[in-house]
Order: structure tokens, then sequence, then C-alpha cells
């Protein structure tokens, strides 16, 4: 019994540790810091699925596929660092591992050996649509609590979602077809 006291102990002068003070309930932050690990969860899987197809795209559309996925892949990035902070800044905690991240992820990976050009960039807009209604539940959240620089934050990164499900749209059209 004193081996679990002092792992209690332990985790809970830890914790201490990173208590970050903030005026929102501790229900507030709790539910936030969820909704974006999550979000964060599916950020990074995103990011690695649209580096995996920039490195991997072939085909006569090669160079405008290889820039559009690198540039999205940096976008999607760049998200990742304020969501994590955003969870700390109203004390949570967030993701710490390759396998956390698998545990919450809601967006499945791609491993197959090869992906069409016209499929990679098919699965990336419904990757980017999935992350668009994750991100809205996440501002929904937000809203309920009043955490208003997190809704704020999210709004910002819908519009890039939804800019990059444009591009995607667009360039995965055909000339026969209207691409819906």
């Amino acid at each position: 019994m004193a081996k679990i006291s002092k792992f209690v102990s332990r985790n809970n002068k830890a914790a201490a540790r990173l208590d970050t003070p903030t005026d929102l309930s501790h229900d507030a932050m709790t539910a936030v810091s969820e909704a974006l690990n999550g979000l964060l969860a599916d950020t990074y899987t995103v990011y690695i699925k649209t580096k995996n197809f920039h490195w991997h795209v072939s085909g006569p559309h090669f160079r405008d596929y290889h820039l559009l996925f690198d540039e999205q892949a940096d976008a999607i990035f760049a998200t990742a660092d304020e969501l994590a902070e955003r969870v700390r800044k109203i004390g949570g905690v967030t993701i710490r591992s390759i396998a956390q991240i698998g545990k919450l992820q809601r967006i499945s990976d791609n491993e197959q050996d090869f992906v069409t050009p016209r499929d990679m960039l098919r699965e990336l807009m419904n990757d980017n649509k999935t992350m668009m209604a994750s991100m809205r539940e996440a501002h929904k959240i937000a809203d309920d609590h009043n955490d208003v620089a997190t809704a704020s934050m999210l709004e910002t990164f819908i519009d890039g979602a939804e800019r990059r499900n444009w591009f995607l749209f667009e360039a995965s059209r055909t000339a026969d077809e209207s691409g819906h």
C-alpha cells in the first residue's frame, strides 16, 4: 500500500507543477482540453498522411500535387503547436506520445503501397471535411464554456481546413465530371 501512496503522491506533485492558473472552471478545462487533444491527434494523422502522399505521388500532375501536398502539410503542422499550447494555457495536459495519438485519432491512417493521385486528393479532402466537423464540435464545446480564445483560434483553423478542402476538390475534378 505504501508504494501506491508514493506513486499517487508523486503523480499529484507532478500534476501540481503543470497546473496553469486559469479563470475557466475545471469542467471547462477538462472538456476543452479533451476536444483539443482529439483535434491534435487528428492533426498529426492528417499531417503524416499528407506528407506520405507528398512523398509518393506520381503521374502527369506530379509537380502540382507534390507542391500542393507539401504546402498543405506545412499549414496543418503549424496548427499542432497552437492546439497543444492552448491546452496548456487553460491548465490541461496534452498528448505525450505516438501511442496516445493512435488512441485518440478519429481519422484513419493510409498504409497502402500505392494510391492513385486522384484517390490521394479525395482521401485528403474527406479527411479535411472530418477535421472541419471536429473543429466545429470543439468550437461548440468552447462556446458552451465561454472559452472565447479557443473558439476564435478554431474559427481560423476551420477557415484553413475549408481552404485546403477547396483546393483538393478543385484539383481532383476531371474535365468530364463535376467532381462531387
